[in-house]
């Protein structure tokens, strides 16, 4: 049965809609003067690289020292980015993330890319990865280990997706 708080956070490339207060994890991300372009804006390549930090920093700050990356590790399967509004020359920009669904052998991590103005965030993209527990030793994929289902619920409250 597929409930509620299921349907909520299923990701539509087309119909995106991200609540920055169900976001507790920021990243901050420097900007440098090879991720523009000759428009002075921020090229949209550059966007999957912002999010791989804030993945990796995620993963860091919420599962800690949970991670054997040669035996319970994971690989990134899928990656959908929706730009909303350029960021140009000199803004500041950070990334929010969060688990929004845990399954048997995946889980999914949710960006919301803002930029940073005046006390405000304004969000530019946002992206949802899918990320698959992988064994890298033995080659294949594995189920999501109980203690980081158990981290992940404690980190993210009730907003998690089951």
């Amino acid at each position: 049965m597929v409930g509620r708080k299921t349907l909520d956070f299923q990701f539509s490339i087309l119909n995106f809609q991200m609540n920055s207060q169900l976001f507790k994890h920021f990243t901050p991300i420097q900007l440098r003067f090879k991720d523009y372009d000759a428009l002075q804006h921020v090229n949209n390549a550059n966007y999957l690289t912002y999010i791989e930090s804030a993945r990796t920093d995620y993963i860091e700050a919420v599962l800690k020292n949970e991670i054997d990356w040669a035996e319970t590790s994971m690989i990134l399967a899928r990656a959908e980015v929706n730009f909303k509004l350029p960021v140009l020359l000199n803004e500041k920009i950070g990334v929010r993330t969060r688990c929004s669904r845990l399954g048997s052998k995946s889980f999914d991590l949710a960006y919301s890319v803002v930029r940073l103005k005046d006390g405000k965030e304004d969000e530019v993209a946002n992206a949802l990865t899918v990320m698959v527990c992988f064994n890298y030793q033995r080659n294949e994929t594995i189920p999501v280990p109980q203690k980081w289902k158990e981290i992940f619920m404690a980190f993210e409250g009730e907003s998690l997706a089951l």
